[in-house]
Formats: structure tokens, sequence, C-alpha cells
């Protein structure tokens, strides 16, 4: 980044800091005399701090004064920061230094050019200033700006107190704040100075804040003395500046590069960087942010610490390099050609350098993984093998302890693809031991590569398909289902179903392990909706390669076939396949088994016997807990939640939600099956409590890099309440989201409903539609199916807005809005009949999605005026919505049915006013509690008031009842008096007295011009 974009950069993080020094200096308070010396290691943020720090002097009407230390090696030029500071003084100030240079004349020579009064001159303008000739003498002392520093004792002592003397005057002009940065590389008469005047202070209010970077203070450094006296100083205020936390480089990633979505890339720079804001804004200005190559700028200035050390001292850094971050004293004896004295020098001197940090476990690592990775690039191709290599050897043979995954590293670095290849497959079974789904997954995958290349499988040994449903496995509980489908697919190659194979007692070795490879590419895809491959066919013909053997494959393929078989919609062969999987685990002692086909077999009761199937699942939850089987427990858990769920009891099935997805997250499962449903599944009962900060809570994952599915089904969930909400963002968060990701029915599902709503409720009927159909399309496809549950809501929500919008539109409008509604109501009867059609209810929330979805549909035929429906009929449809929505417990769709119910009785007469109050308190309370602005001006519009729009221009008519502004709309809609009278249950002729009132009260003669008007004045609401 260029220094003005990185100080055009927001001050992230450093709100503490950056208070603490205000506190100090007196900003904001009684400007006072304080001394303050900040540390922090390079590129951690202390100029970006300390340039806050005087922006808000400077606003504060403080003097602001800075001086900067270079880095001149062995040519040093004296002072440098002061006569920076002298130097860049304004007008004012050097009239102000006229009497302090006629006292103190060695002060004029540190000014480089005409910037100071020469002793003697006056302030009538006639010399100003002087160009100093070089060299001149300090009275009493050597030539001032010589290679030495500044002349003797009595010359330093003048010029010091001209200083301080200058400091005092231009404070007692007003408070100054003086900052010297990088007093690291400060000469010794810049270090003297300081010294000087922190320890004799200054009476005016001027506060000096000097900065240095902590880790170029090695051992010899001249400033660690100085420090040191520093700190004994009662005076001096002494900060550190630590590495800024993750959440804050995330910030700072998304202030600088607001595009980099990539959830993965942001994550490795957080990592990369290890809160130092000068590193990640380096790696964010790289063309690939995510990609592992480290900008050559970045690189330079990170090897430019190991140029001052001894040779031996970059020898062990390089190896330390190709270790890893920490390195073990005896791996580095072990790799490095060094005695054991050269070695102890070596790393002594990589630690004073700061380089190197020494840990607890006699093990050393880099101060920064980023010099860690500038040396290792830095290496020739051969001097890493070698290096790896000899790593591996001391590894195996046991000179060094280390893990199978750094075993791996470096076998396979050092080029021993069989030793990388063991080691991997221990590093995968380790992580999956330990919950790390995604370092097994990677481990895993780094055997199978090697496994392919020539000999290495002969030699190693090793069983691939058992390696591949490792693989597999740890790819699902992951979260990358889609993943795991393509490996397993890959392996498997053409899948023939049924017809697959023999089928009598027993398979042979190569069927078995087809076989088992088909079971899980069933089970995975059952995960991720892929189209490619029929999770039934893959069964199928794992059963038929299995035969009736007896055997825990079978049990397995068993219980994944009855699963494909109730996803779509066969509970028989569902229950017949369950069955069988129970039977044959209970026979072969397979407990874990047992108990997933005993959760089957529960689930499917759930339809005919609720509580029947919460007693089943519940034994086989408490029974999972007991054996401390997590997988079983989780998804028990899952499966009675959903019994609850589906039966609209969202208090009782939240506890089940919450503890499988805490579950899942203790045990590393947090993005894989049922786990992640879970949590999922609890932001939605949560929506649907109206605690929809629970659901934020859910869907936040700023500390978190969900894989694509998961994180889309997130934003998808989150998208909701800022729908609800009716919050400004909500239409960029959807055009952010993507429509489909990785093929999952559930995400374009979850989508659409929030998008609807936000289309909806921005007047973009048409891309509601349009979302309508596509996600349709989508999950009928992904899922072969012609319809689905999920279409009543979405079709109701559509006719829902198509509703709103038919009082203001037009004829030919209006009757394009009922045919797209009563093309919606076919794909309803569809979706109820074929649920019908299968033995199971709708459900709760199925048959309050259906009332809800004939009452909007009567709604729109009302407002549209088109085969409009009798009051009664519409009345009774919106009552039932209300019910029904009340007994399942949907706060938000409770109130929104009440708001359209009392809109449909306020129009039906002043009979009902005291109930539609009711109604319309009711719906508020809860629009208010979850901040519903679209739900509040809905209502708005129920309950009467003034309408016309503060906004308004022109003469002020008088005001419109309630009323007269329900007509007004539908005249500016082009309705007729008739049309107007039948919408609100009114006479033509009473229409006619309002439509006077209004060209009265408008000051218009007519209809057309009223609707002008209206618009113009914001009238229409």
């Amino acid at each position: 980044m260029t220094p003005e974009e990185r100080a055009a950069t927001p001050l992230l993080g450093r709100d503490d800091e950056l208070a603490q020094l205000v506190d100090l200096v007196g900003l904001g308070s009684d400007p006072r005399s304080t001394m303050v010396v900040l540390g922090g290691d390079a590129g951690v943020g202390k100029t970006r701090l300390l340039r806050e720090l005087g922006a808000r002097a400077e606003q504060a009407g403080w003097r602001m004064l800075a001086g900067h230390c270079l880095d001149f090696g062995d040519s040093a030029v004296p002072l440098m920061p002061f006569r920076e500071v002298l130097g860049r003084l304004d007008e004012d100030a050097r009239r102000a230094m006229v009497p302090v240079v006629a006292s103190h004349p060695a002060l004029a020579r540190l000014a480089p050019t005409r910037h100071l009064p020469a002793p003697g001159e006056g302030e009538d303008g006639t010399d100003g200033g002087m160009t100093l000739p070089a060299p001149q003498r300090v009275p009493g002392g050597a030539p001032f700006g010589s290679a030495g520093d500044a002349g003797d004792v009595a010359g330093r002592g003048e010029l010091f107190e001209g200083i301080y003397a200058a400091l005092e005057t231009l404070g007692e002009q007003g408070p100054v704040l003086l900052v010297v940065e990088d007093v690291h590389w400060a000469d010794r008469s810049t270090r003297d100075l300081l010294s000087f005047l922190f320890a004799r202070g200054l009476r005016a209010p001027v506060s000096v804040v000097v900065s240095y970077r902590a880790d170029d203070l090695h051992r010899r450094h001249p400033l660690r003395t100085t420090l040191a006296e520093w700190g004994r100083l009662s005076a001096v205020a002494r900060l550190h500046l630590d590495r800024l936390a993750d959440a804050d480089v995330r910030e700072l990633v998304h202030v600088v590069r607001p595009e980099l979505t990539d959830v993965r890339a942001v994550e490795g720079i957080v990592r990369r960087a290890e809160g130092n804001a000068f590193f990640a804004e380096e790696l964010l200005n790289t063309e690939c942010p995510g990609g592992e190559a480290l900008p050559w700028n970045l690189a330079d200035v990170l090897l430019v610490r190991l140029d001052r050390l001894p040779e031996a001292t970059r020898v062990v850094v390089r190896a330390a390099a190709c270790v890893g971050r920490r390195a073990s004293h005896a791996l580095l004896a072990a790799v490095v050609d060094l005695s054991d004295a050269e070695l102890d020098e070596a790393l002594r001197a990589a630690v004073e350098a700061q380089v190197l940090v020494t840990g607890s476990d006699a093990s050393y690592t880099f101060r920064h993984a980023l010099l860690a990775e500038a040396v290792y690039d830095d290496l020739l191709p051969g001097e890493r093998a070698r290096i790896h290599a000899a790593c591996a050897l001391a590894l195996r043979e046991g000179r060094a302890s280390g893990t199978a995954a750094e075993l791996a590293r470096h076998a396979r670095a050092g080029h021993d693809p069989v030793t990388a290849v063991h080691a991997s497959v221990e590093a995968g079974q380790d992580a999956m031991a330990v919950g790390g789904p995604d370092e097994a997954a990677q481990h895993f995958l780094n055997a199978l590569e090697l496994l392919d290349l020539p000999g290495v499988a002969a030699e190693a040994g090793l069983r691939r398909s058992a390696l591949v449903l490792d693989a597999a496995q740890a790819l699902l509980t992951s979260g990358h289902s889609s993943k795991a489908v393509t490996l397993l697919h890959r392996e498997v190659g053409e899948v023939r179903g049924a017809d697959g194979g023999a089928g009598d007692a027993a398979s042979t070795p190569e069927e078995g392990e087809r076989a088992e490879l088909l079971t899980a590419l069933g089970y995975a895809v059952c995960a991720v909706d892929d189209a490619r491959v029929s999770a039934g066919d893959a069964t199928d013909e794992a059963l038929a390669l299995l035969g009736e053997e007896r055997s825990a494959r079978r049990a397995r393929a068993l219980a994944v076939s009855a699963l494909v078989a109730y996803g779509s919609g066969d509970d028989d062969g569902a229950r017949r396949a369950a069955q069988a999987s129970y039977d044959l685990a209970s026979e072969l002692g397979l407990e874990r088994l047992r108990s997933d086909a005993a959760t089957t077999l529960g689930r499917l009761t759930s339809s005919g016997d609720p509580d029947a199937a919460q007693r089943a699942i519940k034994e086989v939850v408490e029974r999972s807990r007991a054996t401390g089987d997590i997988d079983g427990l989780i998804r028990g858990l899952h499966q009675l939640g959903g019994i609850l769920f589906e039966l609209g009891r969202y208090e009782e099935a939240r506890p089940r939600y919450r503890e499988a997805a805490e579950l899942a997250l203790r045990h590393g499962r947090q993005w894989g099956p049922y786990g992640f449903d879970a949590r999922v599944l609890a932001g939605l009962v949560s929506y649907h409590l109206g605690d929809w900060e629970e659901v934020d809570r859910i869907v936040d994952v700023d500390q978190q890099a969900p894989p694509p599915v998961p994180g889309a089904l997130l934003r998808a969930l989150a998208l909701h309440t800022l729908a609800g909400r009716g919050d400004p963002a909500a239409p960029a968060a959807l055009a952010a989201s993507p429509e489909a990701t990785d093929r999952d029915g559930w995400a374009v599902i979850l989508r659409a409903v929030a998008a609807v709503d936000v289309l909806g409720d921005v007047g973009d009927l048409a891309g509601a539609v349009e979302t309508y159909d596509r996600a349709s399309e989508a999950v009928r496809l992904l899922w072969g199916v012609r319809s689905f549950a999920a279409q009543v809501r979405l079709a109701a929500l559509v006719v829902g807005h198509l509703a709103t919008r038919a009082a203001l539109a037009a004829g030919p409008e209006r009757e394009e809005l009922v045919r797209t509604a009563a093309r919606l109501a076919e794909d309803v009867e569809r979706t109820v009949g074929s649920s019908a059609a299968r033995g199971r209810s709708l459900g709760p929330e199925g048959l309050a999605w259906s009332a809800r979805h004939r009452a909007e549909q009567l709604r729109l035929r009302w407002r549209a005026g088109l085969e409009a429906p009798e009051l009664e009929e519409l009345v009774a449809a919106w009552e039932e919505a209300v019910e029904r929505f009340e007994r399942l417990g949907h706060a938000f769709e409770t109130a929104r049915s009440r708001a359209r119910l009392a809109a449909v009785l306020s129009a039906a007469g002043a009979e009902h006013a005291t109930r539609v109050a009711a109604l319309v308190a009711q719906a508020r309370a809860v629009a208010e509690r979850l901040g519903a602005l679209p739900l509040l001006s809905e209502l708005a519009a129920v309950d009467g008031g003034p309408v016309r729009s503060a906004a308004a221009t022109g003469p002020a008519p008088a005001q419109l009842t309630r009323r007269e502004a329900e007509v007004l709309r539908l005249v500016a809609a082009g309705r007729s008096n008739g049309e107007i009278g039948r919408q609100l249950f009114i006479a033509t002729k009473t229409v006619s007295v309002h439509v006077s009132n209004i060209l009265g009260k408008l000051g218009v003669t007519s209809r057309t011009e009223a609707a002008a008007v209206a618009r113009e004045r914001g009238l229409l609401g």
C-alpha cells in the first residue's frame, strides 16, 4: 500500500490504547506535560496510532510537532528529529523563537535552512532567516554537524537548554504535542536529549511521546540501557502496543478490500498476519490475497533482519524455517552440522536479534510466522529438500520427537513418498481423534495423491479403498460434502444400481470394497443433493454386491439405504431396510449401527404416532449418551428436535437442537451432517419464536470460516431477520448471497423465502416471482420431485406481495397479478396432493401456510376487484390464518396475519373498530419488539391518522381522513367508484362523496389531477 492509502485506513482495534494516550497527555481535559514511551513490533500500528493522536490534538487546538529518526547506520545525523521539528515551524512559531535564539544562539545551528532567525536578527522581516554556512562553530564547542556527536559537553549543554527553552516558549503559547518516532534508530545525542527532557520535565503544557520498535532491540542495542533509565523516571509512562486481535485484523481486511468475500482467503490473511497491521495490508496488496506467495517487498523487509546475523546463525535460522514455526533444540541439533557450542552461540545470536524466541519446552519459534515464510521462500530447492530429508530421518530414527503430521511433511518435502504416505495416514487418524476433520481430510488426500506415484502403492502396502473411505468421512464431517461425493464417485466410476453384481452368500474382497465405497457414496449424496449420481442406485448396487452376507458392511449399507428411501418418500422401503439393519446389527453386536437404525425406525413412526416416535428416539438418545456414542447422540437429538418441530412445539424442539449443535462444536463436527443441521434448525426455531437476537448469534461467523454450503445456509438464515426488520442492508446482502451453492436444495429454499420479502418490500414484484420460479425449478431438479412442501410458504409470501400491489395497480396489471397468483395456486394444490398421496400430513406449519396462501389469494382478488370474494369469506380465511399461526407459535407471521385481518375488517366498516384496534395493538407490540419496520408501516396504514407526507410540497391542504386516504390511493390506481366501493365494502354513492371531498381538499377539479397532486405531495403512503 502507498503511504497515502495506509494513512486513509481507519484506526482499528486501538480504542483502549488511544484512550490511554489521550488521557495521559491531557487531551479533552487540562493540558499538562507528560512523557510517554511507546513500544511495539514493526508494523503493529504505532505510527497509525500516533497519527490519530496528533489529529485529535490538532482538532483540540494543540500545536502538533513531529520528528523522525532514520536508519543511516554509522552515518546518523545528530539530533535528526529535532532538526526536522525546528525546520517545519510555522511563521507564528518562528517569530516566537526570536528571543529564544537570541538567548541560545547554538539553536540556530540546528535548522538546516532559513527556518530560524540567526542571532541578532530582528522581527521586522528584513532578514527573517539565514542559510547556515557549514561548518560553523557552536560557541565553546566543536563544529556542529561533523561526523561525531554534537560537540563537547558545554556545547551540548547549551544546545539542550536551547531546545528546552524553545519547547517551553511554544508551550506558553498553547498546548504542544511533540512526537518522536523510531528512536531505536536515534543517534546518541537524540537519546541524551530525550533523557535530559524526561529527567528535567517541562513546566509548560508540552507532552512528549516517543516510539520504538521492540523487535529491533537485540541485547547489545544502545537503546536498551536508555529505556531502562527512562523506566526508572517517575515522570515517564511506558506503553507497549500488542498485536491486533484476529477480529480487528479481519475488520481491517474488509475495510481495505471490501470486495474480498472469500472467507478462507480472509482467514488465511488473518492467520498469516498474526495481528500485524502492516503485514495484513501487504498481504492484501498481492494479486491473489488468499495465496501462499509472500509479496516480494514484504519479504525484503523481513529478510533484511537476517543480513546482520553471523553465518552460523543464518544456517540455524534456515533450518528452523524448514522445521516449522516451532523447532525443538533436539531436531535443530540433528539437522545442522554444528557442534553443541557453535549451535548454542548461533541460537543465542538469533534470540538476541529477536528473530527466534525461546519456548518453555526447549524449543524455538520465529517471532513472526511471516519471517519464517520469507526465510523458507529464500532457500534454494535443493537446500529445502536436504533439510527436510534430514528432519524426516531424525524423526523416524527417534533422535528428536515429533508428530506424525511433522514426519509426513518432512518426508514429502524430502522426497520420501513411502514414509510420507504412512505418516499422512497416521496424522489423519490422529486429527480425527481430536476433532480436526479439516486437517484429517487434507492428510488423507495427501496420502492418496502420493499413492498415485509410480511404485508407491505397492511398496506402501496400503488398502486404497480404506484410505478413500477415511478421506470421504473426514470431508463429510468437515462440511465439504460435495468434495466427498466427487472423491467417491471418481473412485467407483459408473454406478449400475441393483444390477451391479452377484448376490449370494457373500461378496468377493473386491466386491466388498466396492460395496463399501458405494454405501459411502449414497450417504454423501444424501448430505449434498448431488444430481451427478443417484443415491438409491448406489445403495442398491452395494446391497446387490453384498448379497445376504451377515456382515457389518451390509448392516451399514442397509442403514444408508433406509435413509435414502426415507428421503425420497418411500416410507415402506425405508422401514424394511431400517428393520433389516437393526436386526443384523443386533445379531453382530454392532451397537452404533443398531442405534442408527433405531433412530430411522423411530423417525418413520412420527407421521402416524409422534408420541411413540419420541419415546423410541429418546431411548436411542439415552443409550447413546450412556455408551459415549457422540455421532448417535447428535443424530438422535436432531431427529427428536425434528419431530417436535413438525408438531409446532418449537419451545421443546429448540433445546434439543441446541444440545446437538453444541455437542458437534465440542467434538469438532460443527460443519458435519446433523450437527450443523441442528444449528440451522435452532436458528429457524428462534426465528419462529420471535427470538431474532438468538438468530443473529447463530448466524454470526465472524470468528469462523464455514465451508461453502454451511456458509450459504447461514447467510440465507441471516437474510430472514434482515428482511423482517426491513434493514436497508438487506438488498445488498441478498445480492451478495449466491442463489444456489454446491447444489444444496435447503440453501436454495432458505434464501428464496427471505428474498421474496426483501424484493417484495422494495417493490420488485418481478424479482420476487422470478425468485420463486428459479428456486422451485432448482429444488425440483435437485430432489427429483414434482413439488416440495416449502412451495406452499413461498407461494403464500409471493401472493401476499402481489395482493399488496393490487390496490394501486391499473386494470391490465391487476389481471396479470391474478393470473400469476393462479399459476402459483396450482403448485400449492400439487404439493398438498402429493403429501396426502404419501400419507404424510402437512403438519401445523404446513397447515398454517396453506391457510395463509388461501387468505392471500382472496385478498388479492378483493384488492384487484376481480371475482372479489364476499366479506364473510375473506374475513373467515384471515381468521383461520391468524388462528393457525397463533397455534403454531410463529410470532412474526401471527402478527403479519393479524395486521392483514385488521386491514380487511377496517375496510368493512366502523362497526369493527374495536376489534381492529385490538388486532393492531397486538401486532404492533410484536413488530416493535422485533424492529419489523415493514410490518409497522403496514399497521400505520390500517389504524388511521394523517397520511400526508412531511416532505410534501405546495400549500398544505386540509387533512384527509383515513377513509379518504384509502379512497385517494384507489383513485390514483385508476379504479372506478364502483370498484372502490366493492373493495372497501361501501356504497358507490358513498365513494362519490369521498371523491368530492378529496377534490375539494386538494384544490383540484379532476380525478387525474388529484392523482398527480397526491403523488407530488407524497399522499399515497
